[in-house]
């Protein structure tokens, strides 16, 4: 059984081998040789900057005299009256992006991706519009519009990287997966700057300052959403989708197109036959697991969501992988991320930055430190590992809640007279998010995504990104409550669950580093499940042609390092 496994696997590396040589690039110079793939990445990228920047932008807004003006109640000049519903005001663009995320997947699968993420650009820009009118409109307006606004974030940050990893070829996704992680980082460093610079307008204070200060950063989000939207309508359909909606014709012809390549071109034939394996394997998995819900109609398309995540929780090997998934999740938010993120100005204040343009230039550090520490995750995540990466930050970051906790204990009452100790904290707030960058930011979404078997993997990482969400708003409303109420206790909180976050993944989630799926089920006590998804593509490889067509190019590539490899594992 392994050596039969091992066998297969030496004819896809051959056949691995012979794509690349045909492509003549891999990797992030094929973005630059292949101007229709770094189109591609380059809506990938609006998508993240558009995700990223609404992380961002309203933490500055918060902190501008004529919107606290504006907001009344929602957004109090005095730090120490009831913050609940400041908290409100920011998370409930996460609540809609919880609700964006779980209806993603339907979309994107009923009316297509390219249609699905226009449908969650124009809720995006639906939302924007709405919260630009809450010059008149008041709080109420506010709220709406975020959770309007929300629900296109959640959409757009789980349909874009599926488009873009389905139109891409499989050489440069690794490349686009890296773009969009840094697009979110940049999308964050870009909107804490115009904070920064809109914080002018009129003036810095109060009765100068006028309410274009808050709305040109709420309304500049529209000039990427619109370059988006006209620009995914001259963007082809997903291949993929279109095979699995039985239009293969026009799915070969696109892919033709995106290679420049011709339709009968080798390359080709073998991307189609694979993305016609998956699909295949796709729906007889469906059919073996939920019968009743095999035919391919928009309601059967909405059960199968949460049927499949549900089922997800009937074993206790795959109710362990949710575990993991969900409590990963958990850790990630409940480092305080997001706490920081949403109220950095407000954190700076606190720390002793009394004037208002000096926190948001302190904010506008976090941003840069934030970007440039995401860079080595991608450059070297696949060679460390998880485990040691996941750790190391999560140490790093509990520590500095505590340092930062520290200060603030001996100097809330001093400020004026211990400028130092406040810049020390600030100080402790950039490590802070340099540890979050190299770390959980890219981290722990690596984690979600590999550990699921493949027939479960879309709903498992779903279920994933549900938590994310979920927690992500429950920690946007509670932060500014526990920052008024206990103060330093806040990092305290923060920082001993961060060193719990680095205990779960230290004892309890196995290195995941260049696991085989087989491997993994070992790890996870469901031995066999993968073994069975791999035996059911295996037939399906032979019905299709895929089989033959694999052996012909690693036969005609690479028949030394098949027989050599097949050697190994018969001495073994």
């Amino acid at each position: 059984m392994v050596a039969g496994g091992d066998n297969r696997a030496a004819v896809y590396d051959a056949a691995l081998k012979r794509r690349q040589d045909m492509m003549s690039a891999s990797g992030p110079m094929a973005l630059v040789k292949n101007f229709k793939v770094f189109r591609v990445a380059l809506f990938a990228c609006i998508g993240g900057i558009l995700y990223g920047y609404n992380q961002g932008m309203f933490s500055g807004v918060l902190v501008m005299p004529a919107f606290k003006a504006h907001m009344g109640e929602y957004d109090p000049f005095d730090d120490s009256a009831d913050q609940t519903k400041k908290g409100w005001l920011t998370a409930i663009l996460e609540l809609g992006a919880w609700v964006g995320t779980l209806l993603s997947g339907f979309i994107a699968e009923a009316i297509s991706r390219k249609y699905g993420v226009l449908v969650a650009v124009t809720v995006f820009v639906v939302g924007v519009v709405i919260q630009a009118t809450a010059q008149t409109g008041g709080h109420n307006v506010i709220l709406g519009g975020r959770f309007v606004t929300g629900i296109g974030v959640g959409s757009l940050a789980t349909i874009v990287p599926i488009y873009n990893s389905e139109v891409a070829p499989p050489e440069i996704r690794g490349a686009l997966v890296a773009l969009q992680q840094l697009a979110i980082t940049f999308g964050i460093m870009v909107s804490f700057w115009i904070d920064y610079g809109t914080n002018y307008i009129g003036g810095t204070n109060l009765g100068t300052q006028t309410d274009a200060a808050w709305l040109v950063p709420i309304c500049l989000q529209l000039f990427p959403a619109v370059i988006l939207f006209v620009g995914m309508m001259f963007m082809p359909f997903s291949p993929r989708w279109l095979v699995h909606h039985n239009r293969e014709d026009e799915a070969r012809k696109i892919l033709a197109n995106l290679r420049g390549l011709s339709a009968d071109h080798e390359l080709v034939e073998l991307e189609f036959l694979e993305i016609k394996a998956q699909s295949q394997f796709e729906k007889r998995t469906v059919a073996e697991r939920f019968p009743a819900l095999s035919g391919q109609t928009a309601w059967n398309t909405l059960k199968l969501q949460f049927m499949a995540i549900k089922s997800l929780f009937q074993t206790k090997a795959m109710f362990k992988r949710v575990l993991i998934s969900s409590v990963t999740m958990f850790f990630q938010q409940w480092c305080g991320i997001n706490g920081i993120l949403y109220y950095t100005p407000l954190i700076f204040k606190q720390l002793g930055m009394n004037d208002n343009t000096t926190s948001l230039l302190a904010t506008g550090v976090v941003g840069i430190v934030m970007f440039i520490s995401t860079i080595p995750a991608v450059l070297y995540i696949d060679r460390v590992g998880r485990k040691p990466v996941l750790t190391v930050g999560a140490i790093g970051m509990a520590t500095c809640h505590m340092i930062i906790a520290v200060i603030v204990a001996k100097n809330a009452d001093q400020w004026a007279s211990q400028a130092a100790a406040g810049w020390a904290a600030a100080a402790m707030v950039w490590l802070f998010v340099i540890h979050f960058g190299y770390s959980w930011g890219p981290c722990s979404w690596i984690i979600v995504a590999e550990i699921w078997p493949l027939s479960s993997r879309p709903y498992g990482t779903s279920l994933g990104a549900s938590s994310n969400w979920m927690n992500n708003f429950i920690v946007g409303q509670v932060t500014p409550i526990m920052l008024n109420k206990i103060g330093y206790g806040t990092y305290i909180l923060f920082g001993l669950l961060t060193f719990m976050g680095a205990a779960f993944i230290w004892f309890f989630v196995p290195e995941t580093k260049r696991l085989t799926l087989e491997e993994m089920d070992v790890i996870f006590g469901s031995e066999g499940t993968a073994q069975a998804d791999f035996e059911r593509m295996e037939e399906i490889n032979r019905e299709i042609g895929l089989a033959a067509m694999l052996q012909g190019l690693g036969g005609n590539r690479s028949n030394r390092e098949v027989e050599e490899r097949k050697e190994k594992v018969d001495d073994n």
